[in-house]
């Protein structure tokens, strides 16, 4: 698997000794409510998965490291490859609220957009984000990403209703806007 790197962080396969701060941060409210997470998960369905994960050409799930102290700030994701169609999904999640707001997501996603375009040659990354994450929406529409469908009330998280928001990057336009 690719190790993908830039001035402050990097991106490397998750390991199994990831998953106590993957449990971990699944436990942040304000990260579960992020990110939809209405699910409790155990530290051994955690490390299931990751193995799981490890055996699936269809997907990359990669650790956001910081370069200065090698510390995992964060998971990204990039699943459902379908190389007839030429897209994938993508997920990203910091593993602690405090490191949202410093760059490090678009810095993160700036590496997996590269990955995505450039060496798994895909046409189109596709993601879901929840109309309340107002950083996220933000981050993906200044990478180019554009609406593609809203699933009214896609989420219910605690009896609040929240919309769902499809977007999609297409590799042209990733191009095109010089990212």
């Amino acid at each position: 698997m690719h190790k993908l790197t830039n001035q402050k962080l990097y991106l490397r396969p998750i390991r199994i000794e990831d998953a106590p701060l993957i449990l971990a941060s699944t436990q942040i409210e304000e990260i579960r409510y992020m990110t939809g997470t209405t699910v409790d998960f155990t530290l051994e369905q955690i490390q299931q998965h990751i193995l799981n994960c490890q055996n699936n050409t269809s997907r990359y799930d990669f650790a956001i490291c910081l370069n200065s102290n090698h510390q995992m700030i964060g998971e990204l994701v990039i699943m459902d490859i379908d190389q007839v169609h030429k897209s994938a999904g993508f997920r990203i999640s910091m593993c602690n609220i405090e490191l949202t707001g410093q760059g490090y997501g678009t810095q993160a996603m700036n590496l997996a957009l590269d990955f995505v375009f450039n060496v798994l040659n895909l046409e189109q990354l596709g993601l879901e984000v929840y109309s309340h994450n107002k950083r996220g929406l933000h981050v993906y529409k200044k990478l180019g990403f554009k609406t593609v469908d809203i699933l009214k009330n896609g989420l219910i998280y605690k009896g609040e209703q929240i919309d769902e928001i499809k977007m999609a990057l297409l590799k042209d336009d990733y191009f095109k806007d010089d990212k």
